[in-house]
């Protein structure tokens, strides 16, 4: 077998190759996870971030990038060098002092701030807090290709790379890139030809081609594939460069899914990683090479057959293996264990990613275009959002039988509130593949879910009426509205009536008819002007059960409207994605959070008040989270077709759906059935976000109110409870010299 190490001084300060991207490479980012003080180790789960990002826990502090150490008192990462933003961040140093007794950590410092690359090239050190690099979420435009897994020649027996050189350039190690030989006799049978029938590439130029170059044939390509592979032997080493082949080659695909790299064609036909394949298993994977779906060995085993025994041939010949092992390997066809690839993470999110790339830099979008995107994903979070959504189907599915072998599916929507990035994204069910995103395309009623969004005008300004607020009592009583198509009688969903309710207990219980008689009072126009304004899609003249969620809207919309009461009034665009590069550097597109305000700080705070109490004691206590402040409310459409969860924690706004395809009866409320899969991701999620205290606006005022006459009174008077208020809009006070009429009740 030919040594390796021969090329071994050729190394550089540089990159490895692997790491290096290619004119036609794609790379889709996760946001680079921030350290900062508030969190514990245990709660970011620090060292399962850095083992997903490659590093090495050492015991001791580190000494090159790359490597942890995790004390008692502090926690040391040796954070690599990697590029975001536009710039090129360096290696740095990071110390992370930490609370013995609970693992939060008090503070961060960067200790280590590397001199400049060079002219040009300069590694810009961040003047905020430290972060971790960020993680890789995809590879492709297309979600339909197998997550790559890197290969390393140290790891791998001889045989297997052995195997493909002796399939693809047996002179591998003798060439500079270009194999004159090969050359020559492709050239000649060209000519022969008249045209382009035979290219004699080397590996090298091989990995040029699929890095760099269109896939077009001429021979100006092959002179420019040519020169590039003599520059790329200057400059990296031959196990660079043969690692970087095995880690991009083409083998087919399986189930539809796309295989790139050896490590994930070993782990789609055999189930195992490319250090436990043997002699005929190589030679196998190695024959495919030539044309992946010609020569798959499921769908056509005698040319794949055939193939093999050649590459078995070849290395016997070149005296890489003994006429005895290449026997033994060629005695049929390894048995297969096909196994279907696992569904790319980020499915759908992929999806809009590529509708990104088209509509802002266009001519990156098509086959071989490469591109660089940088995204607000959280990768862990999107593991824990598909996780929870996958569980908590198959939980609904095992626990209702009406819901056997019936299309149901769920949607996950998770932004950061005040920039709208898009921190995680789940659109159906991640255990089927398919392309509809019920996360944005997926239109459906809301239910009860939608009143919160309802008391932004009603707490703002009501109409011309004057700003309503939690103690404000309404009847509870049945009314009806004359619409277009008839009279309408909203009731409530256990079919009761109240008498007279306050505004927080009607949000709490989730009551209808307090809610239609609020949005009447206010005016229905007023109300639905302030829903759009949050970005909840209605019509010019939406009928008045919009109020009640009888409008279809997805679960991007309500996540959307959601952030302008998590985000002190302003509601953020949601966004995707934050930059796009070409793979040389150079920005395409830069995409900034936008805002715009809907109602004022103390509007929102009012409402989210009434959220946490509809979580402490309401419809929404299967949201609950130990120790966080959780603000949520349960949605569920008319006949129990939709069922939702909206909720706020830390600075995230999360919105789950479940339901199905069909649209048929689901029978579950969101309690039920979305308030689980919420509880299951935010109880992952809360932990590693950086800690967001809740002010209280100056507006903001403590007031006791009387619970029958609705008047404010002194401090914890019998009969009467604490209430929050906005200066400006408060009931009127009960004087103690006479009786005061009630505060009216809106009918």
């Amino acid at each position: 077998m030919p040594p390796l190490g021969l090329a071994s001084a050729l190394r550089t300060d540089d990159p490895p190759l692997t790491e290096t991207l290619g004119r036609n490479d794609v790379r889709i980012w996760g946001a680079p996870y921030r350290l900062v003080p508030g969190v514990t180790v245990e709660g970011a789960e620090l060292p399962r971030r850095l083992e997903r990002l490659g590093y090495r826990r050492v015991h001791r502090r580190p000494a090159g990038p790359g490597e942890y150490f995790w004390g008692h008192e502090v926690f040391w990462i040796y954070r690599r060098a990697h590029r975001w933003g536009g710039k090129l961040r360096p290696a740095e140093l990071l110390r992370l002092g930490l609370v013995e007794s609970s693992g939060e950590v008090r503070s961060v410092l960067a200790l280590d701030r590397p001199a400049a690359a060079g002219p040009g090239n300069e590694l810009h050190a961040d003047p905020r807090a430290p972060w971790l690099e960020p993680e890789l979420v995809a590879e492709s435009l297309d979600p339909d290709r197998a997550r790559r897994i890197r290969v390393r020649l140290s790891e791998l027996p001889p045989y297997v790379w052995g195997a493909v050189l002796a399939a693809e350039d047996a002179r591998f190690f003798d060439h500079g890139g270009v194999d004159p030989r090969s050359l020559a006799r492709a050239l000649l049978r060209n000519a022969q030809a008249g045209r382009v029938t035979q290219g004699g590439s080397t590996i090298t130029q091989q990995l040029i081609k699929v890095r760099d170059l269109t896939p077009r044939r001429s021979l100006g390509r092959k002179a420019s594939e040519a020169a590039r592979a003599l520059a790329l032997e200057a400059e990296h080493s031959k196990e660079e460069i043969l690692e970087a082949y095995l880690d991009s080659v083409y083998f087919g695909h399986v189930d539809g899914i796309e295989l790139y790299g050896l490590g994930a064609a070993a782990a789609a036909f055999f189930s195992k990683p490319p250090s436990a394949l043997d002699l005929a298993e190589s030679a196998l994977l190695a024959a495919m090479i030539q044309g992946p779906n010609g020569l798959h060995p499921g769908r056509h085993p005698d040319r794949a057959l055939a193939r093999q025994r050649w590459v078995l041939e070849r290395l016997v010949e070149l005296g890489w293996v003994t006429e005895r092992e290449g026997e033994r390997a060629s005695r049929g066809l390894p048995r297969l264990r096909v196994d279907a690839p696992e569904a790319p993470p980020a499915r759908h999110l992929v999806r809009w990613v590529e509708e990104v790339v088209r509509e802002g830099a266009p001519r990156r979008s098509g086959k071989g275009r490469g591109v660089v995107v940088e995204s607000g994903v959280d990768p862990r979070l999107q593991e824990l959002a598909e996780e929870a959504v996958g569980s908590g189907l198959e939980r609904l599915r095992r626990e209702q039988r009406a819901l056997a072998g019936r299309p149901l599916s769920g949607a996950l929507v998770a932004l950061e509130a005040a920039s709208g990035r898009v921190v995680a994204w789940v659109g159906g069910d991640p255990a089927q593949r398919g392309d509809f995103d019920r996360a944005r395309n997926a239109r459906r009623q809301p239910g009860s879910a939608v009143k919160p969004l309802v008391l932004l005008e009603a707490f703002e300004t009501c109409g011309r009426r004057g700003p309503l607020h939690p103690a404000t009592r309404v009847a509870d009583r049945p009314v009806t509205l004359t619409q277009p198509t008839g009279p309408w009688r909203p009731n409530n969903s256990d079919g009761l009536s109240r008498g007279t309710v306050t505004l927080r207990d009607a949000l709490v219980d989730s009551l209808n008819v307090p809610f239609v008689r609020t949005a009447r009072w206010c005016g229905f126009e007023a109300t639905a002007g302030r829903l759009r304004m949050a970005g909840y899609p209605l019509a010019e003249e939406p009928p008045a059960a919009f109020v009640l969620g009888a409008v279809e809207v997805s679960p991007l919309d309500l996540a959307s409207a959601y952030s302008s009461i998590a985000a002190a009034g302003r509601a953020a665009r949601p966004l995707p994605v934050t930059r796009l590069e070409r793979p040389s550097g150079r920005r395409l597109e830069r995409f900034r959070p936008s805002s715009r305000r809907v109602v004022g700080a103390d509007t929102a705070y009012l409402i989210t008040d009434l959220m946490v109490d509809a979580v402490a004691r309401g419809t929404a206590t299967g949201a609950r989270l130990e120790g966080e402040r959780v603000a949520g409310k349960t949605g569920t459409s008319s006949d129990q077709r939709d069922a939702w969860f909206v909720g706020m924690a830390a600075d995230l706004v999360c919105v789950v759906w479940v339901g199905l395809d069909d649209s048929s009866r689901l029978g579950l409320g969101g309690g039920a059935a979305a308030a689980p899969i919420w509880r299951a991701f935010m109880a992952g999620a809360v932990g590693s976000r950086p800690p967001a205290p809740i002010e209280e606006p100056r507006r903001i005022v403590h007031r006791w109110v009387q619970r029958d006459s609705g008047l404010l009174v002194r401090a914890e008077r019998e009969g009467a409870y604490e209430e929050l208020f906005r200066r400006g809009a408060l009931p009127r006070e009960r004087r103690w010299f006479r009786a005061d009429d009630p505060e009216p009740v809106i009918e």
